[in-house]
């Protein structure tokens, strides 16, 4: 049983993501805000957080680049879901990995937890990011030594399709890969939701 739920922006398929996943009550999310951290714009980080709260989520920020290992362990394992912001994909594939972070966020959701990934954090779930070059600047990543990533789904989640300021960038990711990946648009308004072997884009 495997449930995710992608988005390009959480705070703007709120909706959609209460049809997706009903039980909330009581319910702790795991917010990790590492991809933002070598951004300017971030104001998309705190928009996620009160979005979270005003639904009735318990929200325990995860910062992995400074957090423990058994912190790191701890708070992937016990909270109910795990949320992973936007960002640089790159520096947030490169920290995930470095801390060992990724294979604990695979096993969880491999086990039934909750994914929920935005922008950056969507592209991570996919197999591989190399194609996210057209929107973030790998210098961000000069550790990073492989582009492959979570691999939670079979397609690439491309976000903010159509959305200022990144609809040159997604034409470009799509006039590129195209024909090689299974590319998946969504613009801020859409979010993909997986359901075991289920997958659906919603919103418009």
């Amino acid at each position: 049983m495997k449930k995710l739920f992608l988005v390009s922006s959480f705070k703007d398929v709120v909706n959609i993501f209460t049809d997706f996943e009903k039980d909330l009550s009581g319910k702790t999310v795991t917010f990790i805000p590492t991809a933002s951290k070598v951004e300017k714009v971030i104001f998309y980080v705190n928009a996620g957080r009160k979005a979270l709260e005003k639904i009735g989520l318990t929200v325990d920020e995860l910062e992995i680049t400074t957090a423990t290992t058994d912190e790191i362990s701890s708070k992937i394992k016990n909270n109910d879901f795990i949320y992973v912001t936007g960002g640089n994909t790159f520096y947030l594939l490169q920290e995930l990995k470095r801390t060992g972070a990724d294979k604990l966020i695979i096993d969880e959701v491999n086990s039934g937890k909750l994914y929920i990934g935005e922008s950056a954090g969507a592209m991570v779930a996919s197999a591989n990011v190399e194609y996210a070059k057209g929107m973030d600047s790998i210098k961000k990543a000069p550790d990073l030594e492989s582009f492959d990533a979570l691999g939670f789904v079979e397609f690439y989640t491309l976000p903010h399709y159509n959305n200022p300021p990144f609809k040159k960038a997604a034409q470009k990711i799509i006039d590129t890969y195209s024909s090689t990946l299974n590319l998946t648009p969504i613009s801020n308004s859409q979010a993909i939701s997986v359901n075991n072997n289920e997958m659906k884009v919603e919103g418009i």
